[in-house]
């Protein structure tokens, strides 16, 4: 099963620059001047469309928001390390990002940002099991 997850955007230039730089593959083939399409992961994709385009989808125009108006969802996802979540983290800083919490839980290491236009995302990285029992 493919996965897409499209948020509209109030400039799909600044947020191609911005995905670009998280380090995320754009698919040129499915991009044009209206939406961007990142592969993020085998067969998993945000599409970051205008806000025009993404109202005359299906008549959702009343439940565009935006930069001011909290996510109502949360796209977390995990990373191989530690060192990878912060990366990705400081790349989503340094592209204008809002960076939020870090969370350090005994079984899981996890970091917040907001894009710019107020898409939040959770990356996190399982720390491995350990031999409690020793």
């Amino acid at each position: 099963m493919s996965l897409f997850i499209t948020c509209p955007v109030a400039d799909v230039e600044r947020a191609t620059a911005f995905y670009t730089a998280l380090g995320w593959t754009l698919n040129a083939e499915m991009s044009d001047h209206n939406v961007s399409c990142f592969q993020i992961a085998p067969e998993q994709y945000v599409m970051l469309g205008s806000r025009e385009m993404y109202a005359s989808v299906g008549g959702t125009e009343d439940l565009i928001g935006g930069p001011d108006t909290p996510s109502k969802v949360t796209v977390s996802f995990d990373l191989d390390s530690r060192e990878a979540v912060d990366e990705l983290v400081a790349r989503a800083e340094a592209a204008g990002g809002r960076v939020g919490d870090i969370d350090d839980y005994p079984f899981m290491y996890q970091r917040q940002f907001d894009d710019p236009d107020g898409y939040h995302y959770s990356p996190f990285w399982m720390k491995p099991a350990t031999d409690q029992t020793a």
